[in-house]
């Protein structure tokens, strides 16, 4: 059985949760292969609404087990918040039963959440990823599989210490680690997640091997790629597909599908340009931060607002070959007279059909736009009724309105994807899926 891979193909934010959250209730695995608790995803449960940040969004679909892959750098105290609020809503315990955490996978320790708040430029979510990335590279980094070999071991514990201290002086952190604090915490995390710590590559190697259902979760987005992103304005690790198969531990050969998650229009979080960026004082950028309730799942903060840039989506295609796209947040735009795409860019005269390859250049970028007709505005009931006539009836798209639909083939056509999955709103029923395509649930 062939794994499927889902990818933001924006900065993030792009409501993946949602879409791995219809996706691993087929599934019998689902994985994150990449990041930290720097992502953030909103699963409904119930009438609960959690907010995840390290635990993959299957964790809702009972008969999914979920790995924290080799790519990852993981957070154990922040894991446990999670688990413990997991509990809470749902009574269970999946630590060790279907929740794995791979041996090979990087250890956010408290020294590197002291070393990432030094930072002021590239605008961080201040949660370690950064610094637990550059151990890793470094090749001094504490992963799950290490601790038992150094845990009791002072003199390589003091070598461990003296090295963060040092950094920390280097960047004017006053705060200093301990042996002592270091050695009760790896003590505390071979205790607490003893039980979860396996060989995952493995594990998957074999689910697929015997013909199971494997969903290969990314966070943040295309553009925040280490390599292929807006850099230095990028996250620590590598986002894209082809980092899909190798932060899980299987080979890429594995893998069929991969759909790209988009908004009906863009966000960023922190730093970094953004061509078809709007004021957030009033207007369509007023009205899609308020409408569309922007802030960080991770931050908190605010997100920057902004027409649909097909520039960069079709960056993010080229990158991550796309097999579909889900469309989320359509429902956001409901209400304004018109609707933009920034189709092409504007730098120093020369009219540009790709992303340059430096931020200083992007920031010059004015955004070329084409005008689309807006759509009225619909209550979240109105849309949720809209997605069950489209399952009820098999209509797909074709419940829509004549100007949502014409946009939605619009994207379609400057893309070169086909639309797959649109969201109208929070809700998992509140989602209109093309017929007969892999998210389409008219039969179930």
């Amino acid at each position: 059985m062939p794994a499927t891979v889902v990818l933001g193909a924006q900065w993030g934010d792009e409501g993946k949760g949602k879409a791995i959250d219809q996706l691993a209730a087929d599934s019998s695995w689902a994985v994150r292969f990449q990041g930290g608790n720097n992502a953030g995803h909103t699963v409904v449960y119930g009438d609960t609404t959690l907010k995840l940040h390290q635990i993959p969004s299957g964790v809702s679909s009972l008969n999914c087990s979920m790995i924290l892959g080799d790519g990852m750098v993981i957070d154990p105290w922040v894991l446990e918040q999670e688990l413990d609020r997991w509990f809470d809503i749902s009574g269970e315990r999946p630590e060790g039963k279907r929740l794995f955490i791979s041996e090979r996978a990087s250890i956010i320790l408290p020294f590197h959440r002291l070393y990432d708040s030094a930072d002021k430029i590239v605008g961080t979510t201040g949660r370690g990823i950064g610094p637990a990335y550059r151990d890793r590279i470094e090749r001094v980094g504490i992963r799950f599989a290490d601790i038992i070999n150094i845990v009791e071991d002072n003199e390589e514990l003091n070598i461990i210490v003296e090295r963060m201290n040092t950094q920390l002086e280097s960047v004017k952190v006053e705060s200093k680690i301990e042996l002592k604090t270091l050695q009760s915490d790896l003590r505390w995390i071979l205790s607490r997640y003893g039980k979860c710590i396996k060989p995952t590559g493995l594990m998957i190697d074999f689910a697929l091997r015997n013909n199971e259902n494997v969903l290969l979760e990314g966070a943040q987005g295309a553009m925040l790629d280490i390599d292929q992103g807006t850099y230095p304005f990028v996250t620590s690790s590598v986002t894209c597909r082809a980092n899909a198969t190798h932060g899980a531990g299987i080979h890429p050969g594995h893998v069929e599908q991969c759909f790209g998650i988009t908004k009906a229009y863009t966000t960023r979080v922190g730093n970094g340009p953004f061509p078809s960026e709007l004021p957030l004082e009033g207007g369509p950028g007023m009205h899609m931060a308020k409408v569309g309730h922007e802030f960080g799942t991770t931050t908190g903060r605010p997100r920057r607002t902004g027409w649909l840039d097909l520039v960069a989506l079709k960056e993010s295609n080229r990158l991550n070959g796309y097999t579909g796209l889900v469309l989320t947040k359509l429902d956001v735009l409901g209400g304004l007279d018109e609707i933009k795409i920034c189709i092409g860019y504007e730098m120093e005269g020369k009219l540009l059909q790709m992303i340059p390859t430096t931020s200083i250049e992007l920031a010059k970028c004015k955004p070329i736009y084409e005008t689309h007709p807006g759509f009225k505005s619909l209550s979240d009931k109105e849309w949720i009724s809209m997605a069950d006539k489209s399952r009820k009836e098999n209509m797909g798209f074709d419940v829509l309105s004549s100007e949502m639909h014409n946009y939605i083939k619009r994207i379609e056509h400057l893309a070169g994807v086909a639309i797959v999955s649109i969201g109208v709103g929070p809700d998992r029923s509140a989602s209109i899926a093309s017929t007969n395509g892999p998210f389409d649930l008219s039969n179930n």
